[in-house]
């Protein structure tokens, strides 16, 4: 390597992915390695916290060094490691905010602090590093929808957020209540392929007049009241097409709000991030819209929409070519929220 290269280790523990990569000057992805827990919350249809932050005890210290051994590289190579420190499952966030103080400060390098929902908007820059501002992100995952206007890097306003559920966890929620198996989005993606969108009509909520929020909650209660009817009164009903119906009203309130925020910004380019951004029917619809109305869309390769170390390298590059680093009492902040995040990084 050159005296002048970057590279960054990123580290994401934020909820069941024990996750790591190595990022050579923001554009060559070096390594990519993602421990999965999948099968360990399998049982219980969903997260357990606990069993989250036992396993990635268990696989933190493997997982980097498989991604430093594949890169070719060891510590004293890194510029610098970059951690997620929130929004997720505390004790989850724990294990991977200790793990790489612990490996920053015996290497002697420095620390990055990343906010992991800046981190799935940045996942977009792991295949278009010349991605130019300003951008509209879409953020859908299973604890957030948002939408952002990122002027520049590390500058970022929060244009409208969900008030109750986020989309993947009304997406979770419904597939269990359909008996689909976990994870569930994915799950309830498969099954809505083989129905009817149109065979159940479910509430869309626009909110008040202008606002460029979200609302999943009402969504999702009436899918459930309405299987709880049908079962109560011995009617069959085909759940494929109650997936479908349901994946297409997520997705409309999703594209109705974006073009909105679209149409009010002026911004010429839309990306997607987040775990549901992954979701077929979501991409299609938004380049589509997009396309109609001659502005630029793009997202993630799916393995970058789920939780993984490679977006968190790629905006920990970002934040260490702006000189953001943390100091060694950075703690794990469940909470976290972009404009916390902000506000935070100014003291640094």
């Amino acid at each position: 390597m050159r005296t002048n290269d970057v590279l960054i280790l990123g580290i994401e523990t934020s909820c069941d992915e024990t996750a790591a990569a190595v990022l050579l000057n923001g554009r060559r992805l070096l390594s990519q390695v993602i421990s999965s827990q999948t099968k360990a919350h399998a049982v219980f249809g969903g997260v357990v916290p606990e069993i989250a932050s036992r396993e990635h005890c268990l696989h933190l210290g493997p997982t980097v060094q498989t991604a430093l051994s594949e890169a070719g590289v060891g510590f004293a190579d890194l510029s610098a490691i970059a951690v997620t420190y929130g929004p997720g499952l505390v004790g989850s966030l724990l294990v991977g905010v200790a793990g790489a103080k612990a490996m920053a400060f015996a290497a002697g390098k420095p620390l990055i602090a990343v906010n992991h929902l800046e981190a799935h908007v940045y996942a977009n820059f792991l295949e278009q590093p010349d991605l130019e501002f300003p951008l509209l992100a879409l953020l859908v995952s299973g604890g957030h929808t948002h939408l952002v206007l990122l002027r520049r890097h590390l500058d970022c306003l929060v244009l409208g957020r969900t008030r109750d559920d986020a989309a993947g966890e009304a997406f979770d929620k419904v597939a269990r209540a359909l008996g689909l198996g976990y994870p569930g989005g994915p799950a309830l993606e498969r099954a809505a392929r083989e129905g009817d969108p149109a065979a159940f009509f479910f509430p869309r909520a626009a909110l008040e007049n202008g606002s460029l929020d979200f609302s999943f909650s009402g969504l999702k209660s009436a899918v459930l009241n309405m299987l709880n009817r049908a079962r109560q009164r011995g009617d069959e009903i085909r759940l494929a097409d109650v997936a479908a119906s349901f994946q297409q009203a997520v997705v409309d309130i999703l594209a109705w709000k974006t073009i909105a925020a679209l149409e009010t910004t002026g911004v010429p380019t839309l990306v997607l991030g987040g775990g549901v951004a992954a979701n077929q029917a979501l991409r299609e619809r938004m380049q589509a819209e997009t396309q109609a109305r001659g502005l630029r869309f793009l997202c993630p390769a799916p393995v970058y929409c789920t939780d993984n170390g490679a977006m968190v390298a790629v905006c920990g590059y970002f934040r260490y070519k702006e000189g953001y680093f943390a100091d060694w009492r950075l703690n794990a902040v469940p909470g976290l929220s972009l404009h916390d995040f902000y506000k935070e990084s100014e003291k640094m």
